[in-house]
């Protein structure tokens, strides 16, 4: 029984790479849905019904926990995942949560009612998708009062991630940066809305000051993990090890792969 890591691309391999390091005797599966990405242009419905199958799939892996790492999968599919009912023994969580907390300085499970917090004015980078769905806000609201989330899409960022194009990815970042810095001027701390966005923390934080902090998802959410494992130790399977699954074309997503975390990845289809 391993842990179930969902993407609908790359991005995710930065959680991965985070909740391995943290939790090293924990097997994982990784399963990037190549072949339909990016999700952050389509709708809620699309993003629904493939971050179903994706799980679905993890499930017949043998991983009863599956992390959405991916947050347009967590904002468009997760909730309406859970109220549809999970099988027995199955859990599905999302990388939002964990953010959230962190930007509230909540622990994890805490369900008070919302209180005011020191953080007031946010700015979210994230994709198209996962501005449109609200989520974070949504999320957010449930935890912290008084807050303002001052959204920016991050169009075209995530591909040119993906393509390992350095120059585009910053020149973007920084038009970002400015769009959003238009709208709010002073921002106290900026979320890293995407598993992609980690690559670009550097860029982010520069066109940002260094007066921002920059809240970025690898290492809370592997922090989380870890802390809901040892609460659930049912979960954890023996070995250790990952799997890379894809529903690309495995040679070309592990050339990608490699270079994007800078080392050797080898996929399988899915």
């Amino acid at each position: 029984m391993a842990v179930g890591i969902f993407d609908s691309g790359l991005g995710g391999l930065t959680v991965l790479d985070a909740v391995t390091r943290r939790l090293p005797h924990v097997p994982f599966v990784y399963y990037g849905d190549n072949d339909n990405a990016p999700y952050g242009v389509r709708t809620a419905d699309d993003v629904y019904a493939l971050t179903v199958a994706a799980v679905e799939r993890l499930w017949d892996e043998g991983c009863d926990l599956v992390i959405l790492a991916c947050n347009t999968a967590s904002a468009a599919a997760l909730r309406r995942m859970q109220e549809a009912g999970l099988p027995e023994g199955k859990r599905v969580l999302g990388v939002f949560v964990p953010l959230i907390e962190a930007l509230t300085e909540r622990q994890w499970g805490d369900n008070s009612p919302p209180r005011e917090v020191m953080i007031k004015h946010v700015a979210l980078f994230a994709t198209p998708a996962t501005v449109s769905s609200r989520a974070f806000q949504r999320e957010l609201a449930f935890r912290a009062i008084g807050v303002d989330v001052e959204a920016q899409p991050c169009g075209g960022l995530v591909d040119a991630i993906e393509a390992g194009d350095e120059i585009l990815a910053e020149a973007l970042v920084r038009s970002h940066v400015e769009a959003l810095l238009r709208r709010m001027p002073k921002p106290e701390a900026a979320i890293l809305g995407c598993t992609h966005y980690p690559l670009m923390e550097t860029t982010f934080q520069r066109a940002l000051g260094a007066d921002v902090k920059v809240y970025s998802q690898a290492s809370i959410v592997a922090e989380s993990l870890a802390d809901y494992l040892e609460r659930h130790p049912g979960m954890i399977g023996t070995g250790a090890g990952k799997t890379f699954l894809t529903t690309g074309v495995p040679e070309r997503v592990s050339s990608k792969a490699t270079q994007f975390l800078r080392r050797k990845i080898t996929f399988k289809s899915a």
